[in-house]
């Protein structure tokens, strides 16, 4: 399985720190879901926001912890410098958290575990989390950007979205580096755009259209798109055009 490289990820996070919020509707969705399946009695001291983002899931979980410390770390200083009434905040990578071992009650990650390779990510997890610490991370299995799969797929042969790996590796992963009772299960979340161009423009706004070595190397023409438009839209449904989230809900204890 190949992902776009880092310094790929980063700069698309980088060009899209001013974007996000606006396009971030299905980001916001598993946020809520995450949260909503934190143990009831779970009162952490000290939160990790591993991949913040711009933020908006540090407010939200600010709002059913309001006594807890929240340390915001993501890879783009673009992202970092979005965050709304920063308490502290790291610029680094979750695959090497630049942080001591046992900080944080809380390990929490939304949306970034598919863009890293999760050996590495589990495994600096269980490190920065204390002994009674927990994990709650969400990510995206296959599935996810079917529709794009089969549409791109009657114009090109290129690869057009990044592979999404199996909630099972997520789970082996954290299962590895010695986490325990390791709760995973997938939601559907399908979000609907009124024309391919915005669809396609929302996923570039949230910093998310890196591809990797498999993606086309030129610019389209006008008959594929042209193509690809007709092709899309046999999909349509009276909501609008589709897209899929397959969404990885994943809870475990240190």
């Amino acid at each position: 399985m190949t992902l776009p490289s880092k310094k790929q990820v980063r700069q698309s996070f980088e060009q899209a720190a001013s974007t996000y919020d606006s396009a971030a509707k299905v980001q916001r969705w598993v946020c809520a879901r995450l949260i909503a399946g934190l143990p009831p009695m779970l009162i952490p001291a000290v939160i990790l926001d591993a991949g913040c983002g711009t933020g908006f899931a540090l407010e939200m979980l600010g709002l059913r912890f309001p006594a807890a410390r929240c340390i915001a770390l993501d890879f783009s200083p673009a992202m970092l410098a979005q965050v709304k009434q920063l308490q502290f905040g790291v610029a680094g990578d979750v695959e090497h958290i630049p942080l001591r071992s046992e900080v944080a009650t809380l390990y929490w990650s939304n949306l970034t575990a598919q863009w890293c390779d999760p050996v590495a990510l589990a495994r600096e997890a269980r490190r920065v989390l204390r002994p009674d610490g927990m994990l709650a991370l969400s990510s995206l299995a296959p599935g996810t950007f079917i529709e794009l799969d089969e549409t791109f797929a009657e114009v090109d042969h290129y690869r057009h979205t990044i592979p999404f790996r199996p909630p099972q590796v997520l789970e082996e992963a954290l299962a590895l580096a010695g986490f325990q009772e390791i709760r995973v299960r997938i939601e559907p979340c399908v979000a609907h755009y009124k024309d391919l161009k915005n669809l396609l423009q929302a996923i570039k706004f949230v910093g998310a259209s890196q591809i990797g070595p498999q993606r086309r190397p030129g610019l389209m023409g006008r008959g594929t798109w042209q193509k690809l438009e007709a092709a899309y839209e046999a999909r349509r449904t009276p909501r609008g055009l589709p897209l899929t989230y397959q969404v990885i809900l994943c809870y475990a204890k240190k």
